[in-house]
């Protein structure tokens, strides 16, 4: 019978630190039994929710990413899940739970990530109701890896629209264009998975960002044994360059590498906003195991 004691964050910090545990699983369990951090552990392992918490200790640097706007245009979504490896990121099962997610994330109109794993997921064949974090550890218990939503952005459009764009399951693109003509804001969203720019425009080039590649290009330059003058003139020609080729509206454009992005979008009326661009994996570390190493530990070797 359920408690209705109540239950401090600090007792579900607690056994989520023990467990690796969902924050409403350790809820539950700890109301289950009135606050017991042992007793909510043994329910949790019986229920197999312990199951799926053994393998949150393990790198997931796969996975999949997709992107889905609304009909309107106004509002669109990215995502990454991962798991382990590449084969259970081509998985049916897998990419049938990310597609249920980011339908059920984009219809919420979700903004928080913390909250999507509470999110109810659309009824399929063969999955009854359930909430994200359900489905996740049906998933893990299933595939037997460590599986996660490791991010999440929502989008709403202020003064233009949304387009969208996934190239496959390993890059996808969101950006807001003034723009009626949907069919651009796409294009525009296939240019940037293509040419990974970091920024929208030159003034959006931290500071510090363009100082270093200054200081390198300086350095470089010097080395030439021109005069200062002429050095000071090749620094600015490659700074420029450099510019160019990080940011959005200075990159060549795609379809048509005669004209910057810039001139394409003026050509046509339409300005652009903002971008975000996921990749899977990007900015984490993926561990390198060494088979040997491995086989020595397993017999005793090591």
């Amino acid at each position: 019978m359920t408690s209705t004691m109540a239950i401090t964050a600090t007792q579900v910090k607690t056994l989520r630190e023990r467990t690796g545990a969902g924050m409403m699983d350790c809820k539950k369990a700890l109301q289950e039994t009135d606050g017991d951090i042992e007793a909510a552990i043994e329910v949790m392992r019986k229920s197999g929710v312990a199951k799926a918490a053994g393998k949150a200790g393990r790198i997931a640097t796969e996975g999949v990413v997709a992107a889905r706007a609304d009909e309107t245009g106004r509002r669109a979504l990215l995502l990454e899940v991962n798991c382990e490896t590449d084969f259970v990121a081509k998985d049916e099962n897998f990419r049938g739970f990310v597609e249920r997610l980011t339908v059920a994330a984009l219809a919420a109109g979700a903004t928080d990530p913390a909250a999507v794993s509470a999110l109810p997921l659309p009824e399929t064949a063969g999955n009854g109701r359930q909430t994200v974090e359900e489905a996740r550890q049906e998933l893990v218990a299933r595939l037997g890896e460590n599986i996660q939503l490791r991010r999440f952005t929502a989008l709403e459009a202020a003064t233009g629209r949304l387009g969208v764009y996934a190239h496959g399951a390993r890059i996808a693109v969101a950006a807001e264009v003034a723009t009626d003509d949907a069919a651009l804001a796409r294009d525009l969203c296939m240019h940037i998975a293509a040419a990974k720019p970091l920024y929208l425009a030159e003034a959006d080039a931290p500071p510090q960002v363009v100082e270093k590649e200054k200081e390198i290009l300086s350095a470089q330059a010097a080395q030439s044994g021109k005069p200062a003058a002429i050095v000071e003139k090749m620094v600015a020609g490659r700074l420029a360059k450099f510019l160019k080729e990080i940011t959005l509206l200075g990159q060549p454009y795609v379809k048509e590498p005669e004209k910057t992005v810039g001139q394409w979008l003026r050509e046509r009326g339409a300005t652009a906003l903002s971008f975000v661009r996921f990749e899977v994996g990007e900015g984490m570390e993926k561990k390198a195991d060494d088979f040997a190493a491995e086989v020595k530990k397993q017999a005793g070797l090591a």
